[in-house]
């Protein structure tokens, strides 16, 4: 069995519970570097979880000639950068989402992907996960019958971070850095979920306000699209909500019923048809990402396949650009 030996290129928030110790589960896979510009990080990083190497310079990572795979965990704007660096050295990447901070940067990493025959998967974890796949079994099966709806409904209030001045805003209200503000960083799961349970997303459009000024960026986005099937949905992301509008939910209408879920609370599956309602509570496992992770890890081992490359995921992207309006 080919051993995958990863180097990571960032270890901030997400690498600690929710992907980086999965690296470490799957047989036949092990963490062997790992890289952050600030040295104390990436020095404390890898003492902490006993990864032999670290480094400053992501070009000394992709170089080390016991590294064979990437893992890249950065703000999306250099995701496009630390991909092309990787696929071009031969080595395999496994990107955080989005894929990138824009449309055309998703184009990018496809275009090398193709060229150098080195693959590039995407860290739509939820798609492998017990709940969401709960959720396509029964759409799957039928139990709603034909789809004539998508409906996304997403509010929270604002976090402490959202008051900070200006020179100390979180990256993810950065444009520059995260692509847009919290749409770019919480609807790529969303819109990625209803693009595997619906086909494609073909056509999409948005209309944007910031209505609480606490920084520069859209803090309210609703948006109406349609899927390749002909299927028509509408979302809604307020993100300075009062406490009692927060929600997390996406409904799907059938002809035969109603099913809602939840992306980021876990609250229980609802499903709803002349038969009555019935409620269904799954469980994720402990690291969010250890099941697509397996299959990416069995993908380059020659021993499975993991379906959420950098192709599948780029109509995300494009998607959330003709929302903002980008293009």
């Amino acid at each position: 069995m080919k051993e995958i030996s990863w180097g990571f290129i960032g270890c901030g928030e997400v690498t600690e519970k929710k992907s980086g110790p999965a690296f470490n589960e799957v047989e036949g896979s092990h963490v062997h570097a790992v890289m952050s510009r600030t040295e104390d990080k990436a020095r404390s990083y890898a003492e902490r979880h006993r990864i032999r190497k670290w480094y400053t310079d992501p070009n000394e990572l992709v170089g080390d000639p016991d590294v064979n795979a990437v893992y890249i965990a950065t703000p999306p704007s250099s995701h496009a950068t630390f991909a092309i660096m990787a696929m071009k050295a031969g080595k395999p990447v496994y990107v955080e989402k989005p894929l990138a901070a824009s449309y055309e940067d998703c184009v990018r990493i496809n275009r090398v992907s193709e060229q150098t025959g080195v693959p590039c998967f995407v860290a739509y974890y939820r798609r492998y996960l017990p709940y969401f796949q709960k959720v396509k079994t029964i759409v799957d099966s039928g139990a709603i019958g034909k789809i004539t709806n998508v409906q996304i409904r997403f509010a929270v209030p604002p976090r402490d971070l959202d008051y900070s001045t200006n020179s100390n805003l979180p990256w993810r209200l950065q444009p520059d850095v995260s692509g847009g503000g919290y749409f770019y960083d919480l609807a790529p799961h969303q819109l990625d979920l209803i693009q595997e349970l619906f086909g494609v997303i073909t056509r999409a459009h948005g209309y944007l306000s910031n209505r609480g000024r606490l920084y520069g960026v859209e803090d309210t986005v609703s948006a109406a699209f349609e899927f390749e099937s002909g299927v028509v949905g509408s979302g809604s992301w307020c993100f300075v909500a009062h406490q009692s509008a927060k929600e997390d939910r996406i409904e799907v209408i059938g002809e035969r019923g109603l099913l809602s879920f939840s992306v980021y609370t876990n609250d229980p599956i609802q499903l709803v048809t002349s038969e009555g309602a019935t409620s269904f509570n799954v469980d994720n496992p402990a690291y969010a990402q250890l099941p697509i992770i397996k299959a990416v890890i069995e993908d380059l081992q020659g021993i499975g396949h993991c379906s959420c490359t950098s192709v599948s995921a780029t109509p995300v992207n494009w998607v959330m650009d003709r929302i903002l309006n980008k293009f």
